[in-house]
């Protein structure tokens, strides 16, 4: 019995076979030798070349989509003793859906944390040594990412997604509660400052206003990250009084986080913040009424950082969100401390400092420019030195057309990549994946449409016949 060569569409369907076996080897690989770690995933420590002064708290997102929360990837605080040794982890266990953003040390050692959960938020003081809370304020606020403690009695928080459908208008707005009387004592609201026209006009969450910190007794540092600026509130007068930024304009800050407030010498303005959409951490001087740029660290190799601190050796505390990590990174960008805490990290405070920058201004270190960040162990949990995957797509069509298209499908890529892939996969595990998905896809479709085709001929063809024949 002999048998004939295979048609060109059967060969065809093995080299297409062939080619999604070929894109999902490397994500089942994973599969197959990825081994959690006592923490359940890649909390580890990374390089560290200098001990860290006392414990550093960080607060992890986590992954909850629309009430659903993946038990491999959860919100949780985490502490890291001065060489990376892991101290302990806290979950909440009130709420199924909760995220951790803004933790703050405390005066008497214990930590101010910010819960969101199931449409409020839980804002608390948490005993680390025994887990215990030693109060707790539950806030009429959905999402809320900051909350600070002025004194016993009333803390201030930045409130968002303040949106009321009826009216059609934007109610995002920094107040102060408080939590003795259960009510709201000083309010600043956005849109008596800004014209409903800014970023796109008022939605669902039309400011993102994600962080306040009292400057002083009279002023509030805010962060509406929407519009691309961040703000000094005079709390008497309710007006700006600085503004870094505009909307819009991502030379200068793109959807930033976290913005921390300095006096350089004879007590310049100094901004240090993390500029997340620009995926760097910058710092800004205002002399003779300009801001200047006076650093800039990371932009090739951050991904969506959204803190920063300036520790009082002068070097930064940075936390580098979708690489997992927090590096603390001299002036020039040199990785002195890093620990990889996975997912989704989103504040890191060197309990020591408090919480807020204490050291000194670029200027006063005599290190002004722009750097890169070198060093990292480049372990698995962040994606160290090899090239990210969002990187590749901006780089292969810079230059082109197609470089803004390119642009926004790195930055989507970047941002949401993270939280879908399974834990055992890195980023280009997830992207072969989907190729090898889009090509079984197209696969299919032809398969379908050949069929369909041959059936359209073949019924053409038998009435064509039966005409024929009548």
């Amino acid at each position: 019995m002999r048998f004939g060569r295979p048609s060109r569409r059967t060969l065809a369907r093995g080299v297409v076979a062939l080619v999604v076996l070929a894109l999902l080897t490397p994500a089942a690989l994973g599969a197959v030798t990825y081994e959690p770690t006592e923490t359940g995933d890649s909390l580890q420590r990374g390089t560290v070349t200098s001990a860290a002064n006392g414990t550093t708290v960080i607060s992890t997102q986590g992954y909850t989509f629309r009430g659903n929360t993946n038990p491999k990837k959860p919100a949780r605080l985490v502490a890291v003793g001065e060489r990376g040794d892991l101290a302990w982890t806290y979950e909440s266990r009130r709420g199924t859906d909760a995220w951790f953003f803004d933790v703050d040390p405390l005066p008497n050692g214990n930590l101010l944390v910010v819960s969101p959960r199931s449409g409020r938020t839980l804002v608390y003081e948490l005993d680390p040594e025994t887990k215990e809370r030693v109060w707790e304020q539950r806030l009429p606020y959905e999402d809320t990412h900051d909350a600070d403690k002025l004194n016993d009695t009333h803390i201030v928080v930045s409130h968002m997604r303040a949106y009321d459908e009826e009216a059609g208008v934007a109610n995002d707005e920094i107040v102060v509660y408080d939590r003795t009387e259960d009510e709201v004592t000083w309010r600043w609201r956005y849109r008596n400052h800004f014209p409903a026209s800014t970023d796109g006009g008022m939605g669902a969450d039309w400011t993102h206003s994600n962080d306040v910190d009292a400057v002083g007794d009279d002023q509030f540092l805010v962060s509406p990250r929407n519009f691309d600026q961040v703000l000094l509130i005079n709390r008497t007068t309710k007006e700006i009084d600085m503004r870094l930024g505009e909307d819009g304009n991502h030379s200068v800050l793109n959807e930033q986080h976290n913005p921390d407030y300095l006096e350089g010498e004879n007590g310049t303005p100094t901004l240090l913040v993390a500029d997340s959409g620009n995926n760097r951490v910058v710092e800004y001087a205002k002399t003779n009424g300009t801001w200047t740029r006076t650093w800039s660290v990371g932009s090739e190799s951050l991904n969506w950082p959204r803190d920063a601190d300036r520790l009082p050796n002068g070097n930064t505390l940075i936390t580098d969100s979708l690489n997992h990590r927090v590096i603390e990174v001299t002036p020039t960008g040199e990785i002195v401390w890093e620990y990889y805490a996975t997912w989704g990290p989103y504040d890191a405070e060197r309990v020591a400092h408090g919480d807020s920058s204490t050291g000194p201004t670029i200027r006063e270190q005599n290190a002004t420019g722009s750097y890169e960040i070198t060093g990292s162990a480049g372990l698995r949990a962040g994606s160290g030195q090899r090239t990210s995957v969002s990187s590749f797509i901006q780089a292969a069509v810079a230059g082109t057309p197609l470089s803004s298209v390119g642009e926004e499908l790195g930055r989507l890529w970047g941002h949401y990549a993270p939280w879908l892939r399974p834990v055992w996969m890195d980023g280009w595990d997830l992207l072969f994946a989907v190729l090898a998905g889009l090509v079984a896809a197209g696969w299919l479709l032809t398969e379908v449409g050949v069929a369909g085709y041959r059936f359209a001929r073949q019924r053409d063809t038998v009435g064509g016949e039966r005409l024929g024949g009548d």
